[in-house]
């Protein structure tokens, strides 16, 4: 934006053109970099005579230019030139937010005068911002004036996520959505405080005579919140049977949602997940019965999670062994061998059970899962919890990924970083010889300093420098140090020339007050 503040006021004209397509950042960053330039290089901006009596700049160069000029002064007058035909008024917008209050005053004077309802949904993405400034309420106040039931439509599909809530927000508190309507936009925008804010319109505002389509826009929809949001209603609205067909839903919030409604009509969801679960091998289990039996079972149901572990689906497997971490049945010793499962997510669920007790895995069967010809998903968990294990295995493997230059740049990266914040543990024997060797085959990751420290915290011998480091970086300190001394007092002397000067002009004074 600086380039583009630069390039209007060398070319003189051309800017009103330019911001027909400025959005709501643009303006801001224009009024923000035209500051920065006053105050840092005054001589890039036009002074305060060329501004007003001559200047080559085109009209809406030099109004742009004043309008954001860091004297108020100017910004005032600037304010009394503008007209409807200047293209301006998101820099009025931005002055009444100023934090000078004739400036201020001025603009929302102005601002009141030029804004149309057509120009307040123009600018809705630039008043919504200014409004969460100190003093932004007023623009943010006029739009709410403006904007009616008709020109509030494209705003609720505007591709500002902040112009869509505020847009939102006002439709719902003034009703001028049904609940139909509400009901579609909580199943369509892909925000999840409009998602929210218009489930609960639609729940407010249904009826007997349109519950079907608003439950129908719920219900299908893809956010989850939106469809918590009618399977909680489905009992309020006479209709709960319909709540046990989403007991198996994939989102937990949603299950939840159905378990309750279902409880409150006098079922038993654990009794369902039972009966679905009974042959866990079969094809017509549903991953959300899975863990859905885990949400609300207790360790009697180990066994059923554990034989879903083997299923063909892979959702099904992931499910099981998320139930088994929820119930705190995750054996290790039974889950490792389902770190060589082809499904990533069956993998991811595996390592999240396996974190807690990552210093007890052995090391070496990790490390055998880093290797090159293992699949990708399999090398990062290994990676993940030899991280979380510590230790000489962790050193070990990292330093061998750097040596062999990994093909897996991301693992190379990762390793580096492990080896720098590698810190030896309990585990780890004081004076171990492979971690001296470990640490100086890393050695070119660390600084001087941060090498013999992390040698001296694992016992083992620091290296000693030669004389002619020792004396080099002696040197440096003692020049360093003399560049600091020598700063001190050149900020000590000039103050004192500073409060000598002071002195004399407060002396002086007090003689010709005495006369």
């Amino acid at each position: 934006m600086t380039d583009l503040v630069c390039g209007a006021l060398d070319r003189q004209h051309g800017l009103l053109e330019a911001t027909r397509s400025w959005s709501a950042e643009d303006w801001l960053a224009w009024d923000d970099e035209v500051r920065v330039l006053g105050r840092w290089h005054s001589q890039a901006l036009p002074s305060r005579r060329e501004l007003f009596g001559g200047s080559a700049l085109g009209e809406t160069e030099r109004l742009a230019v004043a309008l954001c000029h860091p004297d108020g002064r100017v910004r005032e007058r600037a304010l009394g030139e503008v007209t409807t035909d200047s293209g301006l008024t998101p820099l009025v917008a931005v002055r009444s937010t100023d934090w000078a209050g004739p400036v201020r005053d001025r603009a929302r004077a102005l601002l009141r005068d030029l804004l149309t309802a057509a120009e307040a949904v123009r600018y809705a993405g630039l008043l919504v911002r200014l409004g969460e400034r100190a003093r932004g309420e007023f623009g943010a106040g006029l739009l709410r004036e403006l904007i009616g039931p008709d020109s509030v439509r494209p705003l609720l599909h505007d591709p500002d996520r902040q112009v869509r809530r505020h847009a939102h927000r006002l439709a719902v508190d003034r009703r001028w959505l049904d609940a139909r309507a509400s009901a579609r936009r909580a199943a369509e925008d892909p925000d999840a405080v409009v998602q929210q804010l218009c489930a609960d319109a639609a729940l407010r505002d249904v009826t007997e005579e349109d519950a079907d389509e608003v439950l129908h826009a719920l219900l299908g929809a893809r956010s989850a919140r939106a469809r918590s949001a009618g399977v909680t209603a489905l009992r309020r609205l006479g209709r709960g049977e319909r709540a046990w067909d989403f007991l198996v839903d994939r989102n937990a919030l949603v299950r939840a949602c159905a378990r309750y409604v279902v409880r409150q009509d006098g079922g038993d969801p654990r009794e369902f997940y039972a009966e679905l679960c009974a042959d866990p091998l079969s094809l017509e289990v549903p991953p959300g019965a899975v863990i859905g039996l885990a949400e609300c079972g207790d360790r009697a149901d180990a066994g059923v999670l554990w034989a879903c572990t083997g299923h063909e689906w892979d959702a099904v497997r992931a499910s099981a062994v998320a139930g088994l971490r929820a119930l705190d049945l995750a054996l290790p010793d039974r889950l490792l061998p389902l770190l060589d499962d082809e499904s990533p997510k069956v993998v991811r669920e595996v390592v999240a059970a396996l974190l807690p007790d990552a210093a007890r895995l052995p090391g070496a069967w990790l490390a055998e899962r880093l290797a090159p010809g293992r699949e990708r998903h399999t090398r990062v968990a290994a990676f993940r919890l030899l991280s979380a294990r510590g230790g000489v295995p962790q050193l070990r493997v990292c330093v061998s990924l750097l040596e062999n230059e990994d093909e897996d740049e991301r693992l190379r990266r990762w390793a580096e970083q492990s080896v720098q914040r590698w810190q030896p543990g309990r585990e780890v024997p004081r004076g171990d010889a492979e971690v001296a060797a470990l640490l100086t085959r890393s050695a070119h990751l660390f600084s001087g300093d941060a090498l013999r420290e992390r040698r001296r915290a694992a016992g083992v011998p620091v290296e000693s420098r030669d004389k002619g480091q020792e004396s080099q970086e002696k040197g440096q300190e003692r020049q360093t140090e003399g560049r600091a001394e020598g700063q001190v007092e050149g900020q000590l002397e000039k103050r004192a020339r500073t409060w000598g000067l002071r002195m004399g002009q407060g002396m002086r004074r007090l003689r010709r007050s005495r006369g």
